[in-house]
């Protein structure tokens, strides 16, 4: 049973740029989110080959929500590109997505695509207007024989399904989504910021708070451990996105939110750590880095370089905070704002 950690909406990881996560991934999402995402074809027939066995077993557990851009009409109120016009009528996502392929379209080198495609696109994962663009300027190709997709570069891939993720979590609804990828390229594409159009966020690293069984563990273990040690589980994560949240309203004064949120962290990952122990698993820590949008008035505040201090400790694990520039989202949550950058590589717990 999911429990409604942040306001009304339970939380999901919204894992891209592909279809299918890393093990790793899906074990992070079953330990500290209420389930996971990602963005699949709308063809039922194509879906069902794209999805792997491990997430259609998630699927059927209420765990695994498999998204598309139809029934939910991401990026497709932006007027086709072709009439001249650019509108959006709550499509912020699409209106930045055009101007990316556009300044794509316009380099001396075009990421055009490879052979064989280093990227692929279903047809039914972008709307029918971005497909016309892409072929139209040279960044998407038929593919010989598949009627149901299409070449792209992988930069341009990464692009349309970071941005398409982006929107994804800025929808209201019965979820929060939260963008999640182990793709350093497609998070820049996602938050990087456009002319006139910048906020700030802060960036913290978090993977030692939130370790995951070492490779090879399997998904039934993970399983078990996360209904055997709920609580616990709960009792973390609530921690660490309330740290995340009052970092977002109270940007000029961090230090102060950490003091003040420091024994409920402790003691939330002591508890978790003593669960870590109890078993035979192998535990590692990843590296996660939460970016953390703050408010526009931040701007006036923290428009500083490379501005980043060590907050403190808990369990051992340094806590760092930095200012970065990224994309606004207009339609962004009340309750959060966040997305995740997962890294491969990791450490013994």
């Amino acid at each position: 049973m999911s429990v409604r950690t942040w306001g009304t909406a339970v939380a999901v990881l919204l894992y891209y740029p592909l279809v299918n996560p890393p093990t790793e991934v899906v074990h992070q999402s079953l330990l500290y989110w209420d389930g996971i995402a990602s963005v699949v074809p709308a063809d039922p027939e194509i879906r069902a080959a794209a999805v792997g066995p491990e997430l259609r077993e998630l699927e059927e557990r209420g765990l695994y929500t498999p998204l598309t851009v139809v029934e939910r009409r991401l990026l497709s109120d932006l007027t086709s590109p072709y009439d001249g016009r650019v509108t959006s009528s709550g499509g912020d996502h699409a209106s930045v997505l055009r101007q990316e392929l556009a300044a794509m379209a316009a380099r001396p080198r075009t990421p055009v695509p490879t052979d064989p495609p280093d990227g692929i696109l279903y047809r039914t994962k972008a709307s029918g207007w971005v497909e016309r663009y892409l072929t139209g300027h040279g960044l998407a190709v038929p593919i010989p024989g598949d009627d149901r997709r299409f070449a792209v570069a992988r930069e341009v891939q990464e692009l349309i399904l970071s941005i398409t993720a982006r929107e994804i979590s800025a929808r209201r609804g019965d979820r929060a989504f939260f963008p999640y990828t182990d793709s350093r390229t497609a998070q820049r594409m996602a938050l990087r910021p456009v002319a006139r159009a910048r906020t700030l966020a802060w960036e913290m690293e978090l993977g030692g708070l939130l370790p995951v069984p070492a490779p090879g563990t399997p998904t039934t273990e993970v399983l078990a451990f996360r209904e055997k040690y709920r609580d616990e589980r709960l009792r973390l994560m609530r921690a660490v996105h309330r740290m995340l949240g009052e970092l977002r309203r109270d940007y000029e004064h961090p230090a102060d939110v950490f003091a003040q949120l420091r024994v409920e962290l402790e003691q939330a990952t002591a508890d978790y750590q003593s669960a870590v122990r109890a078993g035979r698993t192998v535990w590692v820590h990843r590296s996660v880095t939460a970016t953390v949008a703050l408010a526009a008035a931040a701007g006036g505040a923290l428009l500083l370089p490379d501005l980043g201090w060590l907050l403190g400790t808990v369990g051992g694990f340094a806590l760092n905070v930095a200012t970065r520039e990224i994309r606004p989202v207009r339609s962004r949550r009340q309750e959060h704002d966040f997305s995740y950058l997962h890294r491969v590589r990791g450490t013994l717990a």
